[in-house]
């Protein structure tokens, strides 16, 4: 039995039938196990969610769309659910910003993105949106280095300037310096970034404007920006791809997709000083390190978070629904769905890469969920 993975123009989708099966092999970088990735702070387990009671009411299919970097687990979520509740969910891993488009014009009944709704979004929307976080995950600097170990160290001075096209070559000083021993080669860096409107595009672009200055008043953040210099790859998938094809080339994705294309990836200094490679424990502690904020806000940005073990380009991944559905039975069945990846479905998170929520956010998301009609 097998996940079928639809490529078109339009993007990566992710299509789960009645026959699919919930094989973990088949989604991205299930070989990390909660033992190695520090998950079991959240109390979260990582036992299969397939088995689980099913949830109640509402229709029996549900169509959604957008962000890439959740991709690998909702494969696995919407598949056990189907095997649980009986709703078939049918996804469409196109990107946080054409998601957030089909949810709109009303085509899906929820949309997938990294990145919270912009005041144009809220205003093209017509009608009120409930945001909830789903997951953590990392944004990893992965690269294709020749000779070069896994694991190399960068700064976000280092990470800002060569997204600005000022670090040209990898035996720069500046990736030297945090790198002794380490013999670097003179090979040109060519830089990977997102081509569409993307929440990992959001979610590293806030990462930027918090540690450099420069970024902040040039460039900015968003799902979508100019970029100064690189190639553009549609989804986290293009741009893995695009650094494997390119010899020098480096570039940002979701953690799965780094190991799911066997890239190695940089730690990252993060505020405290602190080099932290990325990893579920990592995302885990940039969540609490911003608590404080994500409790008054819960689309506030972790990225840059205080802690010492925080994984400084963090974020969460985010459903959004109308909070009145268009149809009844259809909002059941969103509602009930969620109501499910708050309990089970956090189960399957660290196994797959991403950090399970804290329990205060879950909490804050179980009345949101309750409230939706």
């Amino acid at each position: 039995m097998k996940n079928f993975w639809h490529f078109s123009a339009a993007g990566l989708a992710l299509t789960l039938a009645g026959t699919l099966a919930g094989c973990a092999g088949n989604t991205a970088a299930t070989d990390n196990s909660a033992s190695n990735n520090g998950a079991s702070g959240n109390g979260a387990s990582t036992t299969s969610t397939e088995g689980a009671a099913p949830a109640a009411g509402g229709a029996k299919s549900l169509t959604g769309a957008g962000a890439t970097f959740p991709a690998p687990l909702y494969t696995r979520w919407f598949d056990s659910y189907q095997k649980t509740a009986g709703v078939q969910i049918n996804y469409q891993s196109v990107g946080s910003g054409a998601g957030i488009k089909q949810l709109t014009n009303k085509t899906v009944d929820f949309g997938a993105s990294d990145a919270p709704l912009g005041s144009k979004d809220i205003a093209a929307l017509g009608a009120p949106v409930a945001t909830i976080p789903t997951v953590g995950g990392a944004v990893v600097l992965a690269y294709n280095l020749p000779g070069a170990p896994a694991g190399l160290k960068m700064t976000g001075d280092a990470i800002a300037n060569i997204f600005l096209g000022k670090i040209k070559k990898w035996n720069d000083p500046a990736i030297a310096a945090s790198n002794p021993g380490v013999t670097l080669p003179a090979t040109a860096i060519v830089v990977a970034h997102r081509s569409d409107g993307s929440g990992t595009t959001n979610i590293f672009t806030n990462y930027l404007a918090a540690v450099s200055p420069t970024w902040k008043n040039t460039i900015g953040a968003g799902k979508s920006v100019d970029w100064p210099v690189g190639i553009g790859g549609k989804g986290n998938d293009g741009v893995a791809g695009s650094i494997k094809k390119l010899p020098g080339g480096i570039g940002y994705v979701e953690l799965a997709y780094a190991k799911q294309n066997k890239l190695p990836y940089a730690s990252v200094k993060n505020l405290a000083g602190q080099f932290v490679a990325p990893d579920v424990s990592g995302v885990t502690a940039a969540a609490e390190g911003a608590m404080p904020a994500v409790q008054k806000d819960i689309t506030a940005p972790i990225a840059n978070a205080s802690g010492a073990k925080a994984y400084p380009i963090s974020g969460f991944t985010y459903i959004m629904v109308y909070k009145t559905a268009q149809n009844p039975e259809k909002g059941q069945a969103v509602k009930s769905f969620l109501k499910w990846a708050m309990s089970e479905g956090q189960k399957d998170a660290a196994a797959q890469d991403y950090a399970p929520l804290p329990g205060a956010i879950v909490a804050l998301n179980a009345k949101t969920i309750d409230e939706l009609k």
